[in-house]
């Protein structure tokens, strides 16, 4: 038998054996299993539609904005793309079946806005990142009133179309990202701030008028949150997390909830902060049924010593120190993301800072995961003892923020699948599941099998 035979047939046999074993493997849980929280909570995974679906011109689909970056070398790892990212748009069902295998119940994916014109209940998100590059060319995208309307006539068509069957929409994910990235700081593709807040508004007005009452759905919204500690027990340091808090989630929370930005905000940003209409104000606020809160990470912050730059910028208005340590001991270990950094404590405090600053909102728990380097060996990436780590530490920590009064209806693993990471390409893996980038076979890591397990329903027996 050739060599490369044998290497074959040796890792099939490997996998077979691995998820055989593993299938059946009880895990520590921490105490934690499905009864551990409200009748009704839902567990599921996410992903959205440019880092799975690939087939970027099939079926005609226009190209985004990210079709179009990612054409620049050097802007992604390796210079990769997502043209055929991991296929999910052929391999769905497969997908699907993974998910009920694993005992999930809800599956959160975004709608390519460029792609547009059985027991896994979907949670439909309408924008993640992939702005149609029409847009961008013709009037610049979201730096253009226009968009207002263009976006929320996209919402209703899919209100229209896919409203019998998606009751849970979500209008943008993680708008701050994509104003503070992509337009401040240059780094993704060019983005705005203020007119994502009417488009959102925008949409939801269209969908409470016409669909939300036949269809009996709920909308709001994906906001990112990072955790800020303050570095000292100092007033200047704790004003300064403060200040972190209110230009980060406070951006766009505060006007959601008081239909205004926050005064930190106002304070600091004076003329250069847009400004609400009446009617406007009316329109924002309150405009959510749901409050989805995508977080991963924490970070001491501290009042720097020199004075704020001269440089006009969304991070300068900040004008916050970063600290990863804490007299020489880390915040956490480090993921592979250099951004990502695992602070269980920090998921406490960032449900439970929500819950009493923003009115005890309904909270979904919408992403939260940890990434492996894209090179670790095959056998290295399925037994992912530090993700199941991950998990256990950070629901324990969501668990106690509810049983202290939080709001918390359901918690969105990052991701089902590796996929393609944005900037980094496929030299990151945030998946449950194993991809390889081969021939995109499957295969449930050890973290897949402790949620199965986990979120495994006990069974009633009757006695007749």
């Amino acid at each position: 038998m050739k060599p490369l035979v044998i290497l074959l047939s040796f890792t099939f046999f490997s996998t077979t054996l691995y998820a055989n074993s593993h299938s059946q493997q009880h895990f520590d849980t921490g105490g934690l299993s499905r009864e551990s929280f409200p009748e009704g909570f839902l567990f599921g995974t996410a992903a959205s539609a440019y880092q799975v679906e690939g087939m970027a011109s099939e079926d005609g689909r226009g190209p985004s904005i990210w079709d179009a970056f990612v054409k620049t070398p050097g802007r992604i790892a390796n210079n990769e793309t997502g043209e055929v990212s991991i296929d999910q748009y052929h391999r769905y069902k497969e997908d699907v079946d993974l998910m009920q295998m694993l005992n999930f119940d809800a599956y959160r994916f975004s709608i390519s806005w460029s792609r547009i014109f059985p027991r896994i209940t979907p949670h439909a998100n309408l924008y993640h990142y992939d702005l149609p590059l029409a847009l961008q060319e013709k009037y610049l995208g979201l730096l253009d009133r226009q968009v207002i309307q263009d976006f929320a006539d996209y919402a209703k068509f899919c209100f229209k179309t896919f409203g019998d069957r998606v009751k849970t929409w979500m209008t943008f994910n993680e708008p701050r990202v994509v104003a503070a990235l992509g337009f401040d700081n240059g780094i993704n593709p060019p983005n705005r701030s203020h007119h994502l807040i009417l488009s959102h508004a925008e949409a939801v007005k269209r969908y409470c008028e016409k669909y939300q009452a036949k269809q009996n759905g709920r909308i709001g919204i994906f906001l990112d949150f990072v955790w800020y500690e303050p570095l000292t027990r100092s007033k200047a340091d704790n004003y300064a997390a403060q200040r972190a808090r209110d230009f980060h989630i406070g951006w766009f929370l505060h006007p959601l909830v008081y239909g205004k930005y926050p005064r930190t905000m106002q304070k600091i940003v004076r003329e250069r902060l847009p400004k609400f209409t009446k009617s406007e104000v009316e329109k924002v606020r309150n405009s959510f049924d749901v409050l989805c809160v995508n977080h991963y990470t924490s970070y001491y912050i501290y009042e720097p010593h020199q004075p704020p730059s001269n440089v006009t910028g969304y991070q300068q208005d900040w004008n916050t120190g970063f600290a990863y340590e804490r007299n020489g001991v880390p915040i956490g270990h480090r993921a592979h993301s250099e951004w990502l950094y695992e602070v269980p404590w920090g998921m406490y405090k960032a449900v439970t800072y929500v819950t009493k600053r923003y009115g005890s909102p309904n909270i979904i728990l919408s992403e939260n995961g940890m990434d492996d380097p894209g090179n670790l060996t095959f056998p290295e990436s399925l037994y992912d003892i530090n993700r199941v780590n991950f998990y256990r530490s950070y629901l324990k920590e969501l668990k106690r923020a509810m049983d202290d009064g939080a709001n918390v209806t359901g918690y969105f693993a990052w991701s089902i699948l590796d996929n393609f990471e944005w900037l980094l390409g496929y030299t990151s893996r945030f998946g449950l599941v194993y991809v390889d980038h081969n021939d995109l076979k499957r295969y449930p890591k050890l973290s897949a099998y402790w949620f199965k397990q986990m979120l495994e329903r006990k069974k009633i027996l009757s006695i007749d």
